[in-house]
């Protein structure tokens, strides 16, 4: 009987489900997909990007120019990000190391206009390319914002992270089950 309580006085393990997503197949599919998409934009930005841009006019020129340089960095942003990460789940680096190196990296959108007159006249594959950036950056965000948010702290409700329900729900649950017993 005391090794039965003894069992219920201990603070439950947290499940973490954004690490073993971080160290699946999904992660692989994410990572391939990102560096796939520098490549592809490289490729695009030094051969028929370049030829497409000589042949706007110059307002849209300025608007290739600039929506090209934020593709640029949002993927650099991006591709750092997801080295970082791989190189936890590969155990070269420790996710406290990777949580400071990952301040470097700037995961915050960058404003693009995707719609209206100037955006309209950029070349299509740009704004493919550009929309399929801030898709990947929107899953990276959701990703990081999992892995290295703050985690409750003991003592802690529910109510003092209301930005996460699920951990919410999850505190509920010990408080009403993991008491019993």
């Amino acid at each position: 009987m005391t090794e039965n309580n003894n069992k219920n006085t201990q603070a439950p393990e947290t499940v973490h489900f954004a690490n073993r997503l971080a160290n699946s197949d999904n992660f692989q599919i994410l990572f391939q997909e990102g560096m796939s998409l520098v490549e592809e934009t490289a490729v695009y930005l030094d051969g028929d990007g370049r030829s497409e841009a000589k042949l706007l006019a110059r307002p849209a020129s300025l608007g290739y120019a600039t929506e090209s340089m934020r593709l640029t960095t949002r993927l650099m942003q991006l591709a750092s990000w997801l080295l970082l990460q791989r190189a936890v789940n590969e155990g070269e680096m420790s996710p406290e190391q990777a949580s400071n190196d990952k301040n470097k990296v700037r995961l915050e959108k960058l404003s693009t206009a995707t719609h209206g007159g100037a955006w309209n006249e950029l070349p299509e594959t740009l704004r493919d390319l550009i929309l399929r950036s801030i898709r990947l950056q929107e899953r990276v965000v959701h990703l990081d914002n999992m892995l290295y948010r703050d985690e409750t702290e003991p003592g802690e409700t529910p109510d003092d992270h209301p930005a996460n329900p699920v951990a919410a729900q999850l505190n509920q649950l010990h408080a009403a089950f993991g008491q019993a017993g």
